[in-house]
């Protein structure tokens, strides 16, 4: 694999992880003691923004990942 294309899998994986930690919610102990969970509310502002960047961080991570196989093959 292209030292390029492995560095920039590595930047997007870790960027990815921590991504998807700030994503979580309703995990936890705030959920065992009555969290709100259960309603459904829309994303907006932020979350809205961090989940567009997390698809797009997916994106980059998957087309990482077929450059790298197609040069290997």
């Amino acid at each position: 694999m292209n030292p390029v294309l492995a560095l920039g899998q590595i930047v997007v994986s870790v960027f990815l992880i921590i991504a998807i930690l700030m994503q979580s919610r309703g995990i936890g102990l705030s959920s065992a003691f009555g969290g709100d969970s259960s309603v459904y509310r829309s994303r907006r502002g932020v979350e809205r923004q961090l989940l567009r960047f997390t698809v797009a961080l997916i994106i980059l991570f998957v087309g990482f990942s077929v450059l790298g196989y197609l040069q290997t093959n």
